[in-house]
């Protein structure tokens, strides 16, 4: 297994690190207070930035608008609140998106233009949606076994909806859920088109989505198993093609890389794994990352750098070459467990001689960070 560097700087609280003697620059450039409710989710589409929060609001923010001192007015304006619980994941496809909830539901809201002033969102949908709960709820063969003494039908999620993800041609919506099911939805019409029972044997926490169409779930049971549509007597079904094990504890994140030849995956044992793809259809492990001293909270890829988040309140920021992996930089800001994490690359600050990143952060310190990074090209 390669061996792993960390090459920065003694001082892990300074703005340089060493990369091949390049001074790597970040810094936090806006923090965004919340009111008592943590941030549980965040996403982008457009040029909105989405929150969801541990008290069922969903906020829209401007993203050329965190780049200085931030009105909270405007917080307040841009809030929608609906749902119980925790908003546990947001996605965007196009004008649409969807919204995954601690009451067990799935909610779809389109982007309203007609404010030129003030965007607001519009519900469109709750799934899985009426017309399939009546479709399903008058025949036994679609009623199962949930619990002890109780059934429902196939197209409910009977706990926390934990993650999404949408194709990249927006046209299926994929989620995973406590219940330990993998459901996939069509876009047009919301309909559940397919339930995967028991895809785990405990919660699913995580899911990536290549362009191909393949299914990546990470579970508390420790394993990550991945999904493929494939034919059968029955139709196109989606099946288990590969089961990944290397985790000594329950895996919380997941995320591919850009050339989707590199999956992440980040547990609650501390670690990163870095798996790479292999000639049989599954994957195997390039190397492990070491670094945070707590759980592995979130990860997020932009350009050919990998963003972590854990509970011992730091991002790491991460570079691999030739499958050596380097830590460029530790930011340091938060009072709490990372909960999140997006990121994009910086158009507004275009330059010959460095690359720049915006990565967006939400804590359980009710924080919203915008950090940017400067890497020397």
């Amino acid at each position: 297994m390669p061996h792993i560097q960390i090459l920065n700087s003694q001082d892990e609280s300074q703005s340089q690190f060493s990369y091949y003697h390049l001074p790597i620059t970040h810094n936090c450039i806006l923090t965004i207070k919340h009111k008592n409710s943590y941030i549980s989710s965040l996403g982008i589409g457009g040029k909105l930035l989405y929150t969801g929060s541990s008290d069922k609001e969903i906020q829209m923010l401007k993203r050329d608008n965190l780049r200085h001192e931030f009105d909270h007015e405007n917080l307040n304006n841009s809030m929608i609140i609906t749902g119980k619980g925790a908003v546990k994941s947001l996605v965007v496809s196009a004008d649409k998106i969807y919204s995954a909830h601690q009451d067990h539901k799935i909610r779809v809201w389109k982007v309203d233009e007609n404010d030129a002033q003030q965007k607001k969102l519009t519900q469109l949908a709750t799934l899985p949606t009426f017309s399939d709960r009546a479709l399903t709820i008058l025949t036994p063969k679609n009623h199962v076994q949930v619990r002890r003494h109780k059934k429902s039908t196939w197209v409910h999620h009977n706990d926390t909806v934990s993650a999404l993800a949408v194709s990249r041609d927006g046209l299926v919506l994929y989620s995973v859920s406590w219940d330990r099911t993998l459901k996939i939805w069509r876009t047009t019409d919301f309909k559940c088109l397919e339930s995967v029972a028991n895809a785990h044997d405990d919660a699913i926490n995580a899911v990536a989505l290549s362009s191909h169409g393949d299914v990546h779930t990470g579970s508390t049971d420790k394993k990550i198993k991945i999904w493929r549509k494939l034919k059968s007597p029955k139709g196109e079904k989606h099946n288990l093609i590969a089961t990944l094990k290397k985790h000594r504890s329950g895996i919380n994140a997941l995320a591919l890389s850009t050339n989707e030849n590199v999956l992440y995956s980040g547990a609650s044992d501390r670690l990163i794994t870095v798996w790479e793809k292999s000639d049989n259809d599954g994957m195997v492990v390039v190397c492990t990352l070491k670094g945070h001293v707590k759980s592995i909270l979130c990860l997020s890829v932009v350009s050919d750098l990998l963003c972590s988040g854990s509970a011992d309140e730091t991002i790491r920021i991460w570079r691999g070459i030739e499958k050596c992996y380097f830590c460029l930089a530790v930011l340091k800001g938060h009072s709490g467990p990372v909960k999140c994490l997006t990121s994009e690359t910086d158009h507004l600050s275009l330059s010959d001689t460095s690359a720049s990143y915006i990565i967006y952060s939400g804590g359980l310190d009710s924080d919203i960070k915008v950090w940017q990074i400067l890497i020397p090209l």
